[in-house]
């Protein structure tokens, strides 16, 4: 007897403790029950989802052509369980407004607001406006080094880092995009294809930064510093794809290499008489206030700007600021390599 006593006891404690130190929404007796009921019923409310109605026999009722939704709309992908999570989700943080209690996090998200079905718009927004600059960069710099600059007698650019930008401004690119795709719909193919786009950004930016800061020219060389920092960026994408998408683990990765290259640029622009050393500096400065936003991460206010959001915002003068500076250093560079052959 007195040990079914103490067994409830601890039982007791335990689910208090973990009722105490639930960090997400979703362990809310109040939101799974509104969960549950939308589930049975279709229905949060006065809001009600068509894709929620089901036959006797257990089977969605479509419908008629006429009343389903429109293939334009349907990539949002939104089912029954999504839409009736978001709204128990809205109802109850409105709720919890009411009592004074700050957002939490429900299935791993913060609660975002929808806004025409994009899951954080102000992140897509940001996202879409970072892609436009890296492409005006990129445009400007291959006009620069192709129009404007003069051609070494082997008919190339005397810049010998001109491949490796435009290598740098295709990834740029691409993660932009996959960043867009994956704030307007969050499933996990589209989380995997940011991350994994991310990832290989900020790998390449350190082999890019390792080759600039040090001048290294000769391609073997270059071979035997990018091909460690490709093998473990591979298995690291690999493992987010194939084994675990583990939030934290790709965040720390990114953090680390971010701060690698950010402290090898600061330190070649410190000892550099580089002229446009001074855009490097804000770049370096800017950029680690950034990434230290994808370590305080808070609620989003008013339900649409979070620190990613912010972090979103501030690469884009630094992005263009970036951009500057690799046509200066292109400028710089040829300049530079004309005098040493005359």
């Amino acid at each position: 007897m007195e040990k079914c006593r103490l067994v409830l006891f601890l039982a007791a404690i335990s689910s208090v403790f973990r009722l105490l130190h639930a960090t997400s929404g979703d362990s809310d007796p109040i939101y799974k029950a509104c969960v549950d009921q939308c589930k049975e019923t279709g229905c949060v409310g006065d809001n009600c989802f068509q894709h929620c109605n089901f036959s006797s026999g257990g089977n969605p009722i479509d419908g008629p052509w006429y009343l389903q939704e429109p293939l334009y709309l349907r990539w949002k992908q939104w089912d029954c369980l999504s839409d009736c999570r978001y709204h128990c989700m809205l109802v109850r943080e409105e709720e919890r407004q009411k009592l004074g209690l700050k957002p939490i996090k429900y299935h791993g998200k913060w609660p975002f607001r929808r806004v025409y079905g994009i899951q954080e718009p102000v992140s897509v927004a940001f996202s879409a406006l970072n892609l436009a600059i890296q492409f005006h960069g990129w445009v400007s710099f291959f006009i620069l080094v192709n129009y404007k600059l003069p051609f070494s007698p082997s008919k190339k650019p005397y810049y010998e880092y001109t491949g490796l930008w435009h290598i740098y401004a295709i990834l740029s690119m691409n993660a932009w995009i996959w960043s867009a795709v994956s704030h307007s719909r969050d499933v996990e193919l589209t989380e995997k294809l940011d991350y994994s786009s991310a990832v290989a950004l900020v790998g390449y930016s350190l082999i890019l930064a390792i080759l600039r800061v040090f001048n290294v020219r000769d391609e073997a060389a270059r071979v035997m510093i990018a091909a460690p920092i490709v093998a473990f960026v591979t298995t690291h994408i690999l493992y987010l794809n194939f084994y675990q998408l583990d939030h934290g683990l790709n965040t720390k990765v990114f953090v680390a290499m971010s701060m690698l290259q950010f402290t090898l640029w600061a330190v070649w622009a410190a000892f550099t008489q580089h002229p446009s050393r001074w855009k490097l500096w804000l770049v370096v400065t800017g950029g680690v206030l950034s990434t230290l936003l994808k370590i305080y991460d808070f609620p989003p206010y008013m339900g649409y700007v979070d620190a990613d959001a912010l972090w979103h915002a501030i690469s884009l003068p630094l992005a263009y600021l970036l951009w500057s500076f690799v046509r200066d250093d292109s400028e710089f560079g040829t300049t530079t390599l004309i005098k040493k052959a005359k």
